[in-house]
C-alpha cells in the first residue's frame, strides 16, 4: 500500500499557471526560477515586438519576452498585477511577462491531455498538452518550442 502512494505522488506533476488575457497557462514549476514584480525592460533596437528589451538580475543581463505578443495577443497595459517569471530554457534565464501568476496546479498523468487537432492553421506547437481540473483547462507550455526559434536567445 505505501508503494502505491509513492508511485501516485512520483506521478504527480506541478506548473506554475499565469494569464495571458482571458485565458490560462502554465509551466513546469521546475523550470520557475522566481516571480518578479515588473520592472524597468532596456529595449533592444531591431528586436522583435514580443522582445521587450532585457534586464538586469543580480548581476546577469537577461532577456524579457511579452508572451502576449509572442502567442498574438492584443498588447496590454502594465498593472499591479504583470509579473515577470523568471525561467530557465536551456540553460538561459528569461523572464516572461505575463499579466497575472494564478497558483500552482497538481496534475497526475490522467488529467493531462494532448493538444486537440485544430487544423493546419493552428500552430500548437508550443503546447506539451492541456490540463484538466474539474471544468478549468490549463495549456501548458512546452518553453523549448516557444524560444526554440527565437534569433534573440540564440546569440
Amino acid at each position: 500500500m505505501n508503494t502505491t502512494k509513492q508511485a501516485d505522488a512520483a506521478d504527480v506533476r506541478q506548473y506554475l499557471t499565469f494569464r495571458l488575457a482571458q485565458e490560462e497557462y502554465g509551466v513546469s514549476i521546475l523550470r520557475v526560477q522566481e516571480i518578479k514584480g515588473y520592472s524597468a525592460v532596456t529595449p533592444i533596437p531591431n528586436a522583435p515586438p514580443h522582445v521587450r528589451g532585457v534586464m538586469n538580475l543580480r548581476g546577469a543581463v537577461m532577456p524579457v519576452l511579452d508572451l502576449r505578443l509572442r502567442f498574438g495577443l492584443p498588447q496590454a497595459e502594465t498593472t499591479k498585477f504583470t509579473v515577470i517569471v523568471v525561467v530557465n530554457v536551456a540553460n538561459k534565464i528569461v523572464g516572461l511577462v505575463v499579466d497575472a501568476v494564478n497558483d500552482v496546479l497538481d496534475c497526475d498523468a490522467h488529467s493531462i491531455e494532448p493538444c486537440p487537432s485544430l487544423g493546419a492553421g493552428v500552430d500548437t506547437s508550443f503546447l506539451t498538452g492541456m490540463a484538466k481540473q474539474g471544468e478549468r483547462l490549463v495549456a501548458l507550455l512546452d518553453l523549448e518550442r516557444v524560444f526554440g526559434v527565437e534569433p534573440a536567445l540564440a546569440a
